[in-house]
């Protein structure tokens, strides 16, 4: 691969490129870290992927934890990745190792304590003569990303500098700066095809299943798989509004209030009632399914909440909610309240199955586009602080940070199903309909 003088800027020239994966597993990952290698090998390349996202390099001591090769990293050359485009999982492991945790807002860089970690990936990847590093990961590991680029903006001149490009990863499909991401695809056929075996086990046996999947923050899996799936209803984050929503005031230790909107959980399980009963009544149907974002889980009250575990970067683990066999089981009592009947509920999680599933052939090429573009975007257009997007004929795009991050907090911002959108209006079009006098 040949540098493009018109594109590149002025910069050191690029000897050696990490690679790190971060977060959950998603399908056409090894697209994604094959076809990086590959471009950066063709031109003379070195290139180094690091176990386990930043778990070893946010632990680096020269003397007391040094990065082995083999243990800690592994070389990626052309025989490492050959033929591993449209295999399933990662080929170099993934974590959710944060190492800018601490870092909540922009004047937290000046922190040397705060900053301590993000200070010792840096270390790290000098000291192993890393000119670049390639960063795949979600809307966390993008912050963390832009984080290890702000920050060495505050070295002295002179200073060695690790150039950053991101590739975005989720199978959510909530990244703003690209049309879809890779695995999402992957992810909707996978749980799609789970749904309509549960649909034909609820026909079988008259009941229902509460399916809750994958979505901590927007529902375009829950769209997405709802409708493939054939589901009778789907409710998303984005829909917990209007009489799904409700207030909740909070007090803190200072006696400061604040109110957040919530989500009803009681509103939700008496729209879910109206539904079987509409389809026993209308249209004579004893069973069906109903599709619930993980994410809505996280709307529940404060003290619903309390005493669950989080992960590294603060979010409650939804899997140990279960909110689809909470759901099932509140559905189950008011239905027998209502109609004097029992009927079966099953609360059904979906997500985990479709992580590392084998990705479909739109996947593996959306991957190894991106994976291509990030290779481009370091040798031909010598970019720092850039994220690789797609869009179009899988023409090559490259966001900067600055347009994907608040420049204060330094959060970056979520994609969610806009409400009224002609995808939201598909899932609603295609699901049952509930008379207004039962609503």
């Amino acid at each position: 691969m040949t540098t493009d003088p018109v594109n590149a800027v002025n910069a050191s020239p690029i000897k050696r490129v990490g690679i790190i994966f971060s977060g959950g597993p998603a399908p056409g990952a090894n697209a994604v870290i094959s076809s990086i290698a590959l471009s950066l090998v063709d031109a003379g390349v070195e290139v180094f992927g690091f176990s386990n996202g930043y778990s070893h390099l946010e632990r680096y001591d020269r003397e007391k934890y040094p990065l082995v090769e083999g243990e800690h990293y592994r070389v990626l050359t052309e025989r490492v990745v050959d033929s591993t485009r449209n295999a399933r999982g990662i080929l170099i492991g993934t974590a959710r190792a944060n190492p800018g945790k601490l870092v909540k807002k922009r004047t937290d860089l000046d922190d040397a304590t705060k900053t301590e970690k993000l200070r010792v990936v840096l270390s790290a990847l000098t000291d192993l003569g890393v000119d670049a590093l390639v960063s795949i990961g979600g809307d966390d590991t993008l912050k963390t990303a832009n984080y290890l680029y702000e920050l060495q903006k505050l070295q002295p001149t002179g200073a060695k500098r690790v150039r950053v490009v991101h590739v975005p990863k989720t199978i959510d499909n909530d990244y703003n700066g690209i049309d879809f991401t890779f695995g999402f695809f992957t992810a909707v056929d996978v749980m799609a095809k789970e749904m309509l075996n549960l649909r034909a086990d609820a026909a079988a046996t008259k009941g229902y299943f509460m399916i809750e999947t994958m979505g901590r923050k927007a529902g375009w899996l829950a769209y997405g798989a709802g409708v493939a799936g054939e589901a009778n209803l789907i409710v998303a984050v984005e829909d917990a509004v209007g009489a799904l929503s409700m207030d909740e005031e909070t007090v803190d230790a200072s006696g400061q209030k604040t109110t957040r909107k919530r989500l009803d959980l009681d509103a939700l399980v008496s729209r879910i009632v109206d539904l079987v009963v509409t389809r026993e009544e209308r249209d004579k149907k004893h069973h069906g399914t109903v599709v619930l974002a993980e994410g809505l889980g996280e709307l529940l009250s404060e003290s619903a909440l309390a005493g669950l575990p989080r992960d590294e970067h603060g979010h409650v683990q939804l899997a140990n909610l279960d909110f689809g066999k909470l759901v099932a089981a509140k559905v189950g009592k008011l239905y027998a309240e209502r109609t004097g009947r029992t009927k079966k509920f099953t609360g059904v999680q979906l997500g985990y199955e479709a992580r590392s599933a084998a990705p479909t052939a739109f996947d593996v090429m959306l991957g190894a586009q991106l994976g291509l573009g990030a290779g481009r975007a370091l040798l031909e257009r010598g970019l720092d602080g850039h994220m690789v997007s797609v869009s179009g004929q899988f023409d090559l795009h490259y966001v900067p940070f600055a347009d994907l991050v608040d420049p204060v907090t330094l959060v970056t911002e979520v994609r969610y199903v806009k409400p009224g959108s002609d995808f939201q209006k598909l899932g609603r079009a295609l699901e049952t309909r509930v008379p207004a006098s039962r609503k």
